[in-house]
């Protein structure tokens, strides 16, 4: 045997008479467990070697047996004969009693190929092969997951346990030959180091649990940690491979390979190996020479699970969310993936009451600071003392364990929360961290520096103790001296000075038990050199006074009228990061509201882009834009008569060129006519449930509805200037077409349903052109036309002969009976509650006679202005009418 197992032992590492016993068990190891003097045989492929092992299993020679399987043949190849599947069935056909039985010995026997091509490759892997012996306690069924401690304790028995050759065996004692269950760790996925221990009759057991794809749970104790560290490094030798070994160098909770994607290649799921150290997940993808990469877990934004369509299956999803990163996990099982989710939630909570164990933003503060500063800023800049009221302590502690709980969850809302209870949630947090933001450790520093009389070396002095603060302090003290420099410039409005600000505030930051002179003098210090101190440049200063002044500008509004409101609004996208807050008062119009969020997101106005502000219902499925003068507090309140109020929001958009283009396309009278699909609700009728085809037609001022072209009594008539009407059709009301529009009547809804996008763009302009919404000088605005001192004499003229001989034309085709969308000028007099259109001669007369008066008077009234071919060309066509008049 030594001729296979010795074949390459250099004389210098031989064995003496007098080797030590550590020597003895580091070269047994090198000689047996990991091969490396055994002899190189020729077969070097898989399969030649498990033909090799095939041919010899049926001769006498146990020893090339040996050397074959311990130079990698698989124990159980496939022969190839139906019948004899197996090396071991083969030396039985042949009667081979010796190969039978070293064949069993070794059925579970895994050696890697000893290949010289691949020897440097080997002896890499070499400590995979690791074997490990020893009593450990396990419950071996899936069920022990779910099991309740006082049942897990009971299900746990001590057992003989064999990592060897690949495979993980425990035996009922170590006297025993048949393994009780054997854990093939190939197939291992998941390994998870529990942070609490059982405890049983014998004591402490630290327990470790091991994922296969089978979906089975195998739980294992041991009595000690480091006994435990020993056995999950075994373990995992096994099934991480050498490119991802470096993730078990750290001290990992849990350990395994999962799929992925992210934001390079979010179209694929990749596999990769992944492992959880404390808050850090680090990751290695599997197929790609990719350094190490990690995500900090507290840093995240988001972190949900959701579902997704895979293969036609759903899946559970890992959502991560970091600094715009994104990042999508799921498992291989359900187990594993349930496993893995419910560590990452927990290591990316809040785990102590340091700083640095807190739910961080991406500013590196923690999000309660950031909550806090945020809600205070929108809504309290403006509020008298707003840091000296005191909150309802009940209220301020249980906001408190919310965000100690589960930062990243709570969302703070103006009326469901109170301003003095946040302001004190601030102050509490600040003053209970185990350390303070400032450290007890540079106290006396930062009051020995008030000796330095020079301002400007003084404030030098407080930006080396800055510099010498953990990354975290710096981070959330800067975040902090902002927000205080900030409502100090609004100290005409809400009395907080850089003094009020500094005794309240001296002893959070300091932790003491009150405030002192000293302490009151160095934070007064920090929020006057805020700008210098943190480095802070001229445009980021012009961006808060800007911010200041329109969350600000309306305080005395707001006291005089508690009407107004703070809303939100979206720039292009319904995002958090795309979210400006703004005081709202009932005289602001869209066109002002526009400009302020231009200013505070810095937008620069491009000549070509036209800004238009949309009022979003039904979770974005609807939306209509405002014109530039529509009050927009109007709106607002309207949205409380919704069946989902929250559903409704604000959004500022650029107008698509589509758009401009039909505005530009538009007739003068807006007229428009054709068949939709249509859908009432409330229906009266059981046809109602059901998009329905109708001919509609706009035209002067009105919107018909005909059964179809042919009819002569329109079903519905809506006067246009009392309609709200927004693109889109809801979702839930299962339209035949993804392209359409919804008119708002009183209590009644119209889903209008159109074949193309174009003929939706085109219906939706129409409808705005005729309610004189028009696009003029870059802005949506609503023309009112009715004013004739609005229009040049020319026009006015022009337009007094274009009515008159739209009446003539149609008195001419009434008389041919022609139902046309011309017939429809004079059903423009009747309500909508009239079922037929007739013609009334003598009403149309005194009509046409009180037209001809006030034409006159016009004309009269201003004859001394207008020139007088106007004045003779307008008489020719009133002349002409009352010719025609006459005639019939």
């Amino acid at each position: 045997a030594n001729g296979f197992w010795e074949a390459n032992l250099p004389s210098a590492e031989k064995l003496h008479m007098n080797s030590p016993p550590e020597q003895r068990k580091a070269f047994i190891i090198q000689k047996y467990q990991e091969g490396k003097f055994r002899r190189k045989i020729l077969a070097s492929t898989p399969q030649q070697l498990n033909q090799a092992l095939c041919a010899a299993v049926i001769k006498e020679d146990v020893l090339e047996t040996m050397m074959l399987l311990f130079s990698g043949a698989d124990v159980m190849c496939a022969t190839g004969d139906p019948l004899y599947s197996t090396p071991y069935l083969l030396a039985k056909k042949a009667g081979q009693c010796l190969q039978m039985e070293f064949l069993y010995h070794n059925k579970f026997s895994d050696y890697p190929i000893c290949d010289p091509q691949f020897e440097s490759e080997h002896h890499q892997d070499s400590s995979h092969s690791t074997s490990l012996f020893g009593f450990l306690y396990n419950a071996s069924s899936i069920a022990a997951k779910f099991f309740t401690e006082k049942k897990l304790k009971e299900e746990m028995n001590k057992r003989w346990c064999a990592l060897e050759g690949g495979f993980l065996s425990y035996y009922e004692n170590d006297k025993t030959a048949t393994p009780y269950g054997t854990i093939d760790i190939r197939e291992v996925i998941c390994l998870v180091v529990h942070e609490t221990n059982l405890f049983l009759n014998t004591g402490a057991i630290f327990t470790f649990e091991i994922y296969v794809l089978s979906e089975q749970v195998f739980l294992f104790g041991t009595e000690s940690v480091e006994s435990r560290r020993e056995w999950t490094q075994a373990v995992a030798k096994h099934f991480v491979p050498t490119l991802a070994e470096y993730l078990m160098k750290k001290d990992y909770d849990m350990i395994g390979r999962l799929y992925y994607k992210d934001s390079c290649s979010l179209d694929q799921w990749k596999e990769g190996w992944f492992s959880l150290v404390k808050s850090s997940l680090h990751y290695y993808p599997q197929d790609t020479n990719t350094p190490e990469e990690f995500i900090n877990l507290r840093r995240l934004q988001e972190l949900t699970i959701s579902k997704m369509i895979q293969n036609g299956d759903k899946i559970d999803v890992l959502l991560l969310v970091e600094k715009g990163r994104i990042f999508y996990i799921h498992g291989h099982t359900k187990s594993d993936f349930l496993a893995w989710s419910s560590a990452i939630e927990k290591a990316a909570g809040t785990t102590g009451n340091s700083l640095q164990d807190q739910q961080l933003g991406k500013n590196d503060v923690p999000i309660i600071v950031n909550s806090c500063i945020a809600f205070i800023t929108q809504y309290g800049l403006g509020c008298k003392f707003i840091y000296l009221n005191n909150g309802s302590p009940s209220s301020v502690k249980e906001l408190l364990e919310m965000f100690k709980k589960d930062a990243r969850s709570v969302k703070l809302r103006i009326g469901k929360h109170q301003l003095e209870d946040v302001t004190d949630v601030l102050k509490c947090y600040l003053s209970n961290t185990d350390d303070a933001l400032l450290t007890k450790e540079l106290y006396p520093y930062w009051i020995s520096a008030l000796d330095i009389q020079n301002k400007t070396e003084r404030v030098e002095k407080y930006g080396t103790f800055i510099q010498t603060l953990p990354s975290v302090n710096r981070a959330t003290l800067a975040a902090v001296i902002g927000h205080l420099y900030r409502v100090q410039k609004c100290a005409e409005i809400n009395h907080m000075n850089t003094l009020n600000l500094a005794k309240a505030f001296s002893s959070c930051l300091f932790q003491t038990k009150g405030h002192t002179e000293e302490e009151v003098k160095v934070i007064g210090d920090l929020i006057d050199n805020y700008v210098q101190l943190f480095q802070i440049n001229e445009d980021q200063v012009k961006q808060m006074d800007i911010e200041n002044n329109f969350i600000t500008k309306w305080a005395d509004i707001q006291i005089s009228q508690p009407g107004d409101l703070i809303v939100e609004v979206y720039v292009e996208r319904k995002e958090p990061d795309c979210c400006v807050i703004l005081k709202v008062t009932p005289t602001m119009e869209a066109d002002e509201l526009i400009n302020g969020v231009l200013g505070i997101r810095n937008i620069t106005q491009d000549k070509m882009d036209i800004w238009i502000l949309y009022e979003a219902i039904e979770n974005g499925e609807l939306d209509r834009p405002l014109h530039s003068k529509e009050k927009v507090l109007a709106q607002v309140l309207q949205w409380s008569s919704l069946a989902e109020p929250g559903s409704a929001y604000l959004i500022m958009k650029r107008l698509a060129d589509e758009i401009k283009q039909q505005f530009d396309n538009s007739t003068a009278d807006g007229s428009k006519a054709g068949y939709l699909k249509y859908k009432e609700e409330p229906s009266k009728f059981l046809s109602g449930n059901k998009f329905q085809e109708r001919y509609f037609v706009l035209q002067e001022g009105k919107l018909f509805l005909f059964k179809d072209i042919k009819s002569s009594k329109p079903e519905k008539v809506l006067p246009v200037s009392s309609l709200k009407v927004y693109a889109g059709v809801k979702k839930k009301t299962k339209p035949p077409t993804s392209w359409g529009f919804t008119v708002y009547f009183e209590k009644h809804q119209w889903h209008v349903c159109c074949d193309v996008q174009e003929i939706q763009m085109e219906w939706f302009v129409s409808i705005l052109w005729a309610q004189n919404v028009k696009l003029e000088s870059g802005k949506l605005k609503l023309s009112e036309q009715g004013r004739p001192e609005e229009h040049p004499l020319k026009q006015r003229i022009s337009l007094l002969a274009n009515c008159f001989e739209r009446k003539e034309e149609v008195k001419h085709n009434r008389m041919k009976k022609h139902r046309s969308l011309i017939c429809l000028a004079d059903a423009t007099d009747v309500d909508s509650s009239v079922s037929d259109i007739q013609p009334k001669s003598n009403m149309e007369s005194k009509t046409l006679k009180k037209q001809e008066e006030k034409t006159k008077q016009v004309t009269l009234g201003s004859s001394s202005k207008l020139p007088s071919n106007v004045i003779e060309e307008l008489n020719i066509v009133l002349q002409r009418n009352r010719n025609l008049q006459e005639e019939h």
